[in-house]
């Protein structure tokens, strides 16, 4: 990284999530926890810059796992050209979570020197004039957090599925350690280089859920071929 990173956390529960494998082809099916990708698009909903860098580290599943069936009309841009021309849609089958709740964990600090080249000159006049942005990134969420503040509204997979609550951690929650699972390949990052990437499609292997808690691989992901 560029700098010291500083540890960051919140929770987010809501009734429906879709965390989606993309092995599962026309009809999805859900990872019983966020991906890499999904937990850091979380964070970055309160506090994205381009050049701020969030690392995930951790999630805890805080809800029994329930699978449901979801049917919905689709109606977007991925429709063959006649379809669309049509004005037609058609009807997508996906296995989603139900009354979902996360504890997710993650590290921020400046981008790596790697990535400076492509971040806009007001953001490095902003970290310049800042002895330890990683500190003042992480002050800035969490005064967010507490406040109900978004850059724009986290959602849960699926931006129709919006959380029932996101903030600070609960008393309540509790981590569901009955919950142990291996998953062979789970997607970690579309675009795996940071800001103003081109798309890159990685993955992590042998991804456990142990006790209810998933560890992020640190500097993971394989590239697909």
């Amino acid at each position: 990284m560029g700098g010291k990173a500083y540890e960051i956390e919140m929770e987010i529960a809501g009734a429906t999530a879709m965390w989606t494998r993309p092995d599962t082809g026309d009809c999805p099916v859900s990872y019983p926890a966020p991906t890499y990708s999904a937990a850091k698009g979380i964070f970055e909903a309160l506090l994205w810059g381009p050049a701020v860098r969030i690392v995930p580290t951790k999630v805890e599943v805080c809800a029994p796992l329930q699978y449901h069936n979801y049917q919905t009309n689709y109606g977007g841009p991925l429709r063959k050209p006649g379809v669309i021309t049509g004005g037609g849609g058609y009807q997508l089958l996906a296995t989603v979570l139900l009354d979902v709740c996360y504890r997710l964990y993650a590290e921020v600090a400046p981008v790596s020197r790697s990535t400076k080249g492509r971040i806009p000159e007001r953001a490095k006049l902003w970290d310049s004039k800042t002895t330890a942005p990683g500190h003042a990134y992480q002050a800035i969420f969490n005064r967010r957090l507490g406040q109900g503040q978004c850059y724009t509204t986290p959602f849960l997979g699926w931006k129709e599925f919006g959380p029932s609550y996101f903030g600070p951690f609960r008393e309540t929650t509790k981590v569901c350690a009955e919950i142990n699972t291996m998953l062979p390949s789970m997607l970690r990052e579309v675009f795996s280089t940071g800001y103003a990437s081109e798309c890159a499609f990685t993955y992590d292997q042998n991804v456990e859920i142990a006790g209810g808690v998933m560890m992020f691989q640190r500097g993971g992901g394989l590239h697909a071929e």
